[in-house]
C-alpha cells in the first residue's frame, strides 16, 4: 500500500504542476499573440491541437501508469515537461512551438492520471471523499493562482518566463519525488496507520441507493459532460487575449480580472468537499450543466466588466461541479484507479479539443461574423444538454 508520506507528498506534486502547468498553457497564447501574431483563430486551433494530443496521450499514460508503476511514470512526465520547456525557451518560430507544446503535453499526459490515482487508492469510501476533496482544492486553487499571478510574471520575467519557471517547478518536482523514496511500483510501501473515518453522513453503498438510477448511469452522464465543460473552458482560455483586448487590460490586469473563475471553482471544489449532498443526484449535475453554458455565452459576449467578473464566478461553480462528479464517480466505482483516471483526463482532452476545434472552424468559415466562435460553441453546449436529459430518463422515467 501507499504510505501516508507518500499521499501528502502527491499533493504537493499536484499543486506544483497544477501551477506550473496553468501558468505555461494559459499565457502561451499570449506569447502567441505578442510574438507570432496569432489571433483568436490561431491561438484556437493550437489549443484544439493540444487537446487531441492530450486525449489520446492520456488514455495510454494510465495504462502505463498502472502496468509500470506510478512513480516511473511521474519521473518520465516530469523530465519529459522540464525538458521541453526548456527547449521550448528557444523557439524561434510557429513550427517548433508546436512541437514543444507536443511534447510537453505527452509529458503532462503521464501526469494527472497517476496523481490522481495515488490520492485515491486502497482509500475506503469514506476515505476516498476526503482525499479526493483535497485534490481537487489544491490543484485548483494552485491553477487560479498561477492565472492570477501569470501576468504579472509575464510583464516582469519577460516572454521566456513562461517557459522557464513551470520547467524549473518540474525539476523540483523531479527533487521531490526522489525525496519521496518510494519504490518504482508505487505500491510497496507499508502504509501508515490512517485517521479513523468519518463517522457523519451516509455511507458511499447508502449515497448510491439515493436514486433510482443505477451508479454506473451517473458515471456515464459525468463522463459526457465533463468533456463538454472542458468544451467550453478551452474555447475561453485561448480567446482570453481578445478579451482583455475589449476591456483594454494588460497581461497583468487581465491575469486579475479573468482569473475569477478559477477560484469560484476552487470554492466549489471546498464546498462539493464538506457537503456531500449532491452524490448520485442528477439535478445537481443537470442546473450545473445549464448554467455553465449559460454563463459561458455571457463571458464571451458581454460588454460590461462587472458582468464579465459576475459571471465568471457563475460559470467556474458550474464547472467545478461538473470535474468534481466525473473524478468522484470514476474512482468511486473503478478498481482500477489508474486507468480509470485515464479515461477521466482523455475525456477532458477531447473537450480540450472539441471546443477550440469548433471555435476555429467557425471562424475560419465565417470570419465576417467575430463572435462566431461563441454561437458555434454554445450550440455544441446545447447539444450536450439533450444528449445528457435523454440518457437520463432512458428507460427510467422516475426522477429524484
Amino acid at each position: 500500500m501507499l504510505s501516508r508520506r507518500i499521499k501528502n507528498g502527491s499533493f504537493v506534486l499536484e499543486g506544483l504542476n497544477a501551477f506550473a502547468t496553468t501558468l505555461f498553457f494559459t499565457y502561451l497564447f499570449f506569447h502567441m499573440r505578442d510574438r507570432f501574431g496569432f489571433t483568436n483563430l490561431g491561438n484556437l486551433l493550437l489549443c484544439a491541437v493540444s487537446g487531441l494530443v492530450y486525449c489520446i496521450a492520456v488514455w495510454f499514460g494510465g495504462k502505463f501508469a498502472q502496468r509500470h508503476g506510478y512513480f516511473f511514470a511521474l519521473r518520465l512526465g516530469f523530465s519529459i515537461m522540464a525538458g521541453a520547456l526548456l527547449l521550448g525557451s528557444l523557439a524561434a518560430n510557429v513550427p517548433t512551438t508546436y512541437a514543444i507544446l507536443i511534447l510537453w503535453t505527452i509529458g503532462m499526459s503521464l501526469t494527472w492520471p497517476v496523481l490522481e490515482a495515488i490520492v485515491s487508492e486502497h482509500e475506503t469510501p469514506d476515505r476516498l471523499k476526503r482525499m479526493l476533496g483535497i485534490y481537487n482544492i489544491v490543484w485548483a486553487g494552485a491553477g487560479g493562482l498561477a492565472t492570477f499571478a501569470g501576468g504579472a510574471i509575464l510583464e516582469r520575467l519577460g516572454q521566456t518566463g513562461i517557459f522557464l519557471l513551470p520547467a524549473a517547478l518540474h525539476l523540483a518536482q523531479l527533487l521531490l519525488l526522489a525525496g519521496l523514496n518510494q519504490p518504482a511500483n508505487g505500491s510497496q510501501s507499508k502504509a501508515d496507520p490512517a485517521p479513523p473515518p468519518a463517522t457523519t453522513g451516509l455511507s458511499s453503498d447508502q449515497e448510491r441507493r439515493r436514486s433510482s438510477l443505477p451508479p454506473e448511469r451517473f458515471l456515464t452522464l459525468a463522463w459526457i459532460a465533463n468533456p463538454f465543460a472542458y468544451i467550453a473552458m478551452n474555447a475561453l482560455i485561448p480567446v482570453i487575449p481578445k478579451i482583455a483586448e475589449r476591456f483594454a487590460l494588460g497581461p497583468m490586469l487581465a491575469g486579475f480580472f479573468c482569473s475569477v473563475w478559477l477560484f469560484a471553482r476552487a470554492g466549489s471544489f471546498l464546498a462539493l468537499w464538506l457537503w456531500d449532498g449532491w452524490h448520485y443526484r442528477f439535478r445537481w449535475l443537470l442546473f450545473a450543466y445549464f448554467g455553465m453554458a449559460a454563463f459561458f455565452m455571457i463571458i464571451l459576449l458581454g460588454k460590461s466588466l462587472v458582468l464579465l467578473v459576475a459571471a465568471q464566478v457563475v460559470f467556474g461553480a458550474a464547472v467545478g461541479l461538473i470535474y468534481y462528479s466525473s473524478l468522484y464517480y470514476s474512482m468511486d466505482l473503478g478498481e482500477t484507479k489508474g486507468e480509470h483516471g485515464g479515461f477521466h483526463e482523455s475525456a477532458i482532452g477531447a473537450g480540450i479539443c472539441a471546443g477550440p476545434a469548433v471555435g476555429a472552424l467557425s471562424l475560419r468559415f465565417f470570419p465576417q461574423i467575430p463572435n462566431m466562435h461563441a454561437w458555434a460553441v454554445g450550440a455544441l453546449l446545447v447539444i450536450g444538454l439533450a444528449w445528457i436529459i435523454a440518457l437520463r430518463y432512458r428507460s427510467n422515467p422516475s426522477s429524484r
